[in-house]
């Protein structure tokens, strides 16, 4: 098995300047995206913490063994998976940090959405309300709860989700990084299979594109970096009216023969 990425993000058609980070690194498998909030520039600077936080931690571990681990590890998960919300967690600490030594930056934070591949296994931790979507055999499912007013409504019966889709109140976040000196994050994890495509978005697509539109693009470009130019144009078209990122990771069957061999030199691997 090996993965094909394609990422791209995009300020849209209404803001001013672009408030969402990400970061794709193939070669450990860690993809990161963030969607910042806050006055003046702090919803940038609140997103790039993030982001280089997790990458840094992550990538920390992966050639030094152990770094500091921040919280506890959960039941049931493995190491890898704890690894990510460890990282998630010290990425809250940082950003509350610089807000807190920095009056200009009073209230920023941040969501965040990540995922961290190691053979089969997909690794995720989130907070907020950029999400990631799983397709697989033409089903399309979102891997991630939300962490907002209306989602919570949601799920108490209190609105249908249509009614979610069209409310006033989507913007406000229940859970989000760097707002609290801690944070609880989501963490799962679930094994992948060949053709499996995961994407990780910010709110800027979803609300600008629907799901059936998002699972059809996804399938009818068979190319990672084609299909998240794509779905950029269309919530660009829909009107784009918030930033937008998105993050493609396809799955695809090992190569045989001497292109194989070449990849598992290339990785270290026999």
């Amino acid at each position: 098995m090996h993965i094909e990425s394609g990422a791209r993000s995009d300020v849209g058609q209404i803001r001013k300047n672009n408030e969402d980070n990400f970061r794709a690194e193939p070669s450990f498998e860690l993809f990161v995206l963030s969607d910042g909030m806050g006055g003046q520039a702090s919803g940038e600077i609140a997103s790039e913490i993030a982001v280089e936080t997790v990458v840094d931690h992550c990538r920390a571990a992966v050639e030094n063994g152990a770094p500091e681990f921040y919280g506890e590890p959960a039941a049931g998960l493995s190491d890898r998976t704890n690894r990510l919300a460890s990282a998630v967690r010290l990425a809250n600490k940082m950003i509350f940090e610089a807000a807190k030594d920095d009056p200009t930056r009073k209230g920023m934070g941040a969501t965040i959405v990540t995922c961290w591949i190691e053979d089969r296994r997909l690794s995720l931790a989130h907070v907020g309300d950029s999400r990631a979507y799983l397709l697989r055999s033409g089903s399309f499912e979102q891997l991630t709860a939300d962490h907002s007013l209306v989602a919570d409504l949601v799920r108490s019966g209190v609105l249908t989700e249509q009614q979610a889709e069209v409310s006033e109140h989507q913007s406000i976040l229940t859970r989000a990084l760097g707002t609290q000196p801690s944070v609880q994050v989501d963490a799962d994890e679930q094994m992948l299979v060949a053709g499996d495509v995961v994407l990780l978005c910010s709110d800027g697509l979803t609300r600008m594109v629907t799901n059936p539109e998002i699972a059809a693009t996804l399938e009818t470009n068979p190319n990672a970096q084609k299909a998240a130019d794509r779905l950029i144009e269309l919530a660009n078209e829909n009107g784009g009216e918030d930033n937008v990122t998105a993050i493609v990771v396809r799955v695809m069957a090992e190569p045989k023969g001497l292109l194989a061999r070449v990849r598992r030199m290339w990785r270290g691997t026999p």
